[in-house]
């Protein structure tokens, strides 16, 4: 059947101006929220003032202002190795730390939420609304008191795992790379807790990285809907972080949200073979062969020069990006898409979408496309804050 566009949609793509006009305004006009960024981990934490514009990374103040932001979950994150002797939990104190100072410099322009009424109020009074999520269960250290602290601190979601598992819950990584090696698979009896604790206090249970069982666990325990912070389709591209039709199906009987991951390579499967190649044995060919001729720190110069460039030919668009929200869309219908960009937490982005300044980009994508402005705005806000509302 061929798609029937509407008359004010057609000529917003045929008269030269318009189209583009229309997308800034609608762009304005909607609440954008970002439910994953990592720039904590890769920039704050080390010290660099995001306050003003910087040259490294994805993300700082006057480029979220100029992309239309206004709501940023701030992931804390740490990898299966704590950075601090105490352990991960002082880690996540350690970032949560981080997020502070900068909110005590720009208390004019940004604002921590806690509730969805102090959302809807930072968004009203135009400052950026910072959010906290836990990328990573681990970060509990098994104990449910340091779940509530982590809340008390102004954690609003947590991701049950990253790519490592935990006592109580298996993930995504594991679940693909290690499957009958594992001890058990899914939630525990105490992640069944963990899970129950979530929805009491009012933070989202978020289940990107998590292993397959662990997310019909959780899918099936939890009463309140989930997000789902950055992940991408599977059946666009193949991958051990994507979502399975009947994975988005569950989220959307859920009532959650899907929030589409930027990573070229949970974008695109050709650039995550190209990847694959790269870092497995061919890649180390490659690399073998030029130890021959060259030091260490010459040798990964170079190679990070070959490596881009063999990838930069795969590199998928931002409208490949979007063909994971319209599959969504399609499957379940525009209630259940987001945005989680994972800036400043991947080393590919699509081409268009270079850093916060490009989310404009999408809103004109999604107009391109024949979506009407109320689905726009569900897509880029709209429905994670229905998604805040019935958590805190």
């Amino acid at each position: 059947m061929k798609k029937i566009i509407p008359l004010f949609s057609f000529l917003l793509l045929t008269i030269p101006g318009i189209y583009a006009q229309s997308a800034k305004k609608l762009h304005k006009k909607a609440i954008l929220i970002d439910t994953h960024n990592d720039v904590l981990s890769s920039a704050v934490l080390d010290g660099i003032d995001i306050s003003h514009r910087v040259k490294e990374g994805h993300s700082d103040l006057e480029r979220w202002k100029e992309g239309g932001l206004d709501v940023q979950f701030f992931s804390v994150w740490t990898g299966e190795k704590a950075r601090n002797k105490e352990g991960f939990f002082r880690d996540a104190e350690q970032q949560i730390d981080s997020l502070g100072i900068l909110l005590l410099k720009n208390p004019q322009r940004m604002t921590l939420a806690r509730t969805y009424k102090e959302v809807t109020r930072g968004v009203h009074q135009n400052k950026l609304v910072a959010l906290i999520g836990v990328e990573g269960g681990h970060m509990i250290e098994d104990d449910l008191s340091k779940l509530q602290q982590l809340y008390e601190l102004g954690m609003r979601y947590m991701t049950l795992t990253w790519n490592n598992s935990t006592s109580w819950a298996t993930s995504a990584m594991d679940e693909t790379k290690r499957g009958d090696s594992l001890s058990h698979k899914g939630l525990t009896d105490f992640g069944k807790q963990v899970v129950r604790k979530m929805n009491e206090l009012g933070v989202i249970v978020d289940l990107s990285h998590v292993g397959e069982q662990t997310f019909y666990d959780a899918m099936a325990i939890t009463t309140k809907p989930v997000i789902l912070s950055h992940s991408s389709v599977w059946n666009i591209c193949p991958v051990f972080r994507n979502v399975k039709d009947e994975q988005i199906k569950a989220v959307a009987k859920n009532g959650g949200v899907i929030c589409i991951n930027f990573y070229s390579g949970f974008i695109d499967s050709n650039f995550a073979k190209k990847m694959a190649e790269l870092e497995g044995s061919k890649g180390k060919q490659i690399k073998d062969s030029l130890n021959q001729y060259y030091d260490a720190a010459k040798m990964n110069e170079i190679w990070r020069q070959h490596f881009s460039a063999e990838l930069e030919p795969v590199r998928p668009t931002l409208a490949k990006m979007v063909d994971h929200i319209d599959y969504i869309v399609k499957l379940v219908g525009d209630d259940y898409a987001g945005i989680g960009s994972d800036f400043d937490g991947v080393s590919s982005l699509p081409k268009g979408l270079d850093d916060v300044t490009s989310y404009p980009k999408i809103t004109e994508e999604l107009l391109k496309r024949g979506y009407s402005e109320k689905s726009v705005k569900k897509i880029l806000g709209g429905n994670v804050m229905r998604v805040m509302k019935a958590n805190f």
